[in-house]
C-alpha cells in the first residue's frame, strides 16, 4: 500500500500535467452553465413521471436555478459545503443539481432505493448540511427513512419535494421565496463538486471524490480541439436522446447535466416502464439512449406488444452489465448498432467500442479513449506481456481525486498516480481492451453495484448462519444477481423468505437482498483459508451455460 503523501504527490503530479496539457483549466461548472445557456437555451428537457411530470428548457432551468442557488444560501450553504440530492429524475433534481454546482456546494447524489442503512452511512460521511429528499415515492416514505437512518449530527436542513412536512423545509416554500442573490464564480476549478457513492469491495459505499475540472475535462479537450481545427468527439445522432439511468449513479448524473452544458433535447424517466419508454420514443422521435441489455429486452418487447414505432431510434448503448456478443448482434439486427463500453464510477469511459466492426464491439471493450491511458499488471504491479491477463490500471484527466476515506485511497493507488480497476482484462498489439473477470468482489445487477462484502455482512447476523460467501450469478435478463452460498449452524434451517425478511429488517436497498440461497457443508478455500470467489462464481456460470432438456 502506497502511503498519503505519495499519493498527494502523485495527485499534485497529475494536475499539473493536464493544466499543462490545456485539459484542466480554470473553468468551473458556474461558467459551463452560463456558457451553455447561452448557447443552447432553446434545448428542451422533458421529465415524464407519473407524479411530477414537467417540461421545461436550458434557459428557463438555468434562470430557475438561480433562484435555488440564492435560497440554499440563505440557508447558510457556502462553498465547501456538502448538499446531499435523493431524487428521481425530476425536474427538481435538475434544478437542485444546477443550483449546487452554481453555488460552489458539493453536490452528494443519493440513489433514490437506498434505505435508512445506505442513507445514514452517506450523510455522516459527507457532513452533508442538507438533503433534499421526495416526501413520498413509489410508496415509500422517504421523512420517515431518514429519521430511520440514525443520528445526522451534520444535517442542518431536510427539504421536501411535495408534501409540507412538520420540522421540515417545504421545497415549494424555499423556491417560491428565493431570490438570485448569492456569490457566482466562488468556486474554483480544483474543488470538489461532486460526491458519487459506489459499491465496492468494502461493506460499505465508497464516496467518489469528483472536481470542475475532472468532469469538465472533455469540454476543455473540444475547445482544444476546436482551437486546432480538429474534430472533437463524435456526437450522438440528431434528434432527442431518451435517459433512463437513476441521477444518483455516475452515469444518470452526467446525463442530467449534459443538456445544460452542450444541448440536445433529453427525456428523462423517473421509473422504468418498456410501455411508457416505447410511447416515448414514438412519440418523440428519440434517436438515442443507452442502458443495460434488459432495458433492451423490455422494449423491444413491449413495443411489439402495444405496436409502437421505434423506427426513429438510431442508437442503443449498452452498458453497466455484462454485455454478451448476443446483445451486440441483436442491436445490429434491429438497426442500431450498439458496443461494449467500459469505465466506471471513479474514471468515467475509459475505454469504447462505439464505431468499430462487430468483431471488435461484440468481443472487445474497445480502444482507450483519448487523453486516457491504461496499463495491464499483476499482483506485484509489473507490467505483463502484451495480450497477457491482469489487473486493470488507468490513469487520465477524468480520474477522480480519491475517496472521502483517504484510507481507501492507499490499497487503490499504484505510484505515478495509476488507478488499481480491481478488475482483470488483457490488452491486444492493437490497443484494444477486454475484460475478463472482476478481481474487486461486486455483483452487477441491473446496472448496480452491489458489494458483496456489505450483503455477508447483512447476511452474517441472520439466525443459524455460520458462515457465508456471496457472489454473482449470471441472469439472461438482469445480467447478475446476487446468490449467497451459506453454511449453517448444526440443526439450523434458513429459507429464502427467512433472507428477506432479514434484509428488510435491516434497512437494506432490497435489491441486494440474495435471490438465490444454497446450503453448502463448507466453502473452498485457498492453503491460506480464503474462500474461493472465482470457483463459486465459475460453478454458477457453468451451471447457467448448461442447455435446459
Amino acid at each position: 500500500m502506497l502511503d498519503i503523501e505519495t499519493i498527494t504527490h502523485d495527485r499534485a503530479e497529475r494536475l499539473a500535467r493536464w493544466r499543462a496539457a490545456g485539459l484542466y483549466g480554470d473553468h468551473t461548472y458556474g461558467d459551463a452553465l452560463r456558457e451553455g445557456a447561452a448557447a443552447h437555451g432553446d434545448t428542451r428537457v422533458v421529465f415524464h413521471s407519473a407524479v411530477r411530470p414537467a417540461e421545461t428548457t436550458v434557459r428557463e432551468a438555468y434562470s430557475e436555478s438561480d433562484r435555488l442557488a440564492g435560497a440554499l444560501h440563505r440557508l447558510g450553504l457556502v462553498r465547501g459545503d456538502r448538499l446531499a440530492v435523493m431524487l428521481p429524475a425530476w425536474c427538481e433534481t435538475a434544478l437542485a443539481y444546477l443550483a449546487a454546482l452554481k453555488l460552489g456546494v458539493a453536490l452528494v447524489p443519493i440513489v433514490a432505493i437506498y434505505g435508512p442503512r445506505e442513507i445514514g452511512f452517506i450523510l455522516r460521511q459527507t457532513h452533508a448540511k442538507a438533503l433534499i429528499i421526495p416526501d413520498a415515492w413509489r410508496g415509500r416514505d422517504y421523512v420517515e427513512r431518514v429519521r430511520e437512518a440514525g443520528p445526522l449530527p451534520g444535517l442542518e436542513h431536510l427539504i421536501v419535494v411535495g408534501e409540507r412536512r412538520p420540522g421540515t423545509v417545504a421545497w415549494d416554500d424555499l423556491h417560491a421565496h428565493a431570490g438570485t442573490d448569492y456569490p457566482r464564480d466562488a468556486a474554483r476549478a480544483d474543488d470538489v463538486s461532486c460526491i458519487i457513492y459506489t459499491s465496492g469491495t468494502t461493506s460499505a459505499p465508497k464516496g467518489v471524490k469528483h472536481t470542475h475540472n475532472t468532469q469538465l475535462c472533455d469540454l476543455n479537450a473540444a475547445r482544444l480541439a476546436a482551437a486546432d481545427g480538429r474534430a472533437g468527439a463524435a456526437s450522438p445522432p440528431a434528434g432527442p436522446a431518451l435517459s433512463v439511468f437513476p441521477p444518483g449513479h455516475v452515469a444518470g448524473f452526467l446525463a442530467m447535466t449534459r443538456p445544460f452544458l452542450v444541448g440536445g433535447d433529453v427525456i428523462f424517466m423517473d421509473q422504468w416502464s418498456p410501455e411508457a419508454a416505447a410511447r416515448l420514443i414514438e412519440a418523440h422521435k428519440v434517436s438515442s439512449s443507452v442502458g443495460t441489455p434488459i432495458f433492451l429486452s423490455s422494449l423491444m418487447k413491449a413495443a411489439a406488444e402495444i405496436g409502437a414505432d421505434l423506427s426513429s431510434l438510431q442508437r442503443f448503448g449498452l452498458g453497466a452489465s455484462a454485455i454478451t456478443p448476443e446483445n451486440v448482434r441483436w442491436t445490429d439486427q434491429l438497426g442500431f448498432p450498439s458496443g461494449r463500453t467500459y469505465g466506471m464510477t471513479e474514471h468515467p469511459v475509459v475505454s469504447t467500442s462505439a464505431g468499430e466492426s462487430f468483431e471488435k464491439r461484440a468481443y472487445t471493450d474497445g480502444k482507450i479513449t483519448p487523453f486516457n491511458e491504461v496499463r495491464i499488471v499483476d499482483d506485484d504491479g509489473c507490467d505483463v506481456p502484451t495480450g497477457g491477463e491482469g489487473e486493470v490500471v488507468t490513469r487520465g484527466p477524468r480520474l477522480f481525486v480519491g475517496y472521502v476515506d483517504p484510507e481507501l485511497d492507499r490499497a487503490c493507488f499504484l505510484s505515478g498516480g495509476w488507478y488499481r480497476s480491481g478488475d482483470i482484462g488483457r490488452l491486444d498489439a492493437e490497443g484494444y481492451l477486454t475484460i475478463t473477470d472482476r478481481k474487486k468482489d461486486i455483483i452487477i445487477r441491473g446496472g448496480e453495484n452491489i458489494s458483496s462484502k456489505e450483503v455477508e455482512d447483512v447476511l452474517s447476523s441472520a439466525p443459524g448462519v455460520l458462515e457465508s460467501a456471496v457472489t454473482a450469478m449470471p441472469d439472461p435478463m438482469m445480467g447478475e444477481r446476487v446468490c449467497a452460498y451459506v453454511v449453517l449452524q448444526p440443526g439450523a434451517d434458513l429459507t429464502l423468505e427467512d433472507v428477506r425478511r432479514h434484509f428488510a429488517a435491516a434497512g437494506v436497498a432490497r435489491q441486494k437482498t440474495p435471490e438465490r440461497i444454497i446450503v453448502v457443508d463448507d466453502l473452498p478455500r485457498t492453503p491460506s483459508g480464503k474462500v474461493k470467489k472465482v470457483e463459486l462464481r465459475e460453478r454458477l456460470r457453468a451451471e447457467a451455460a448448461v442447455p435446459e432438456v
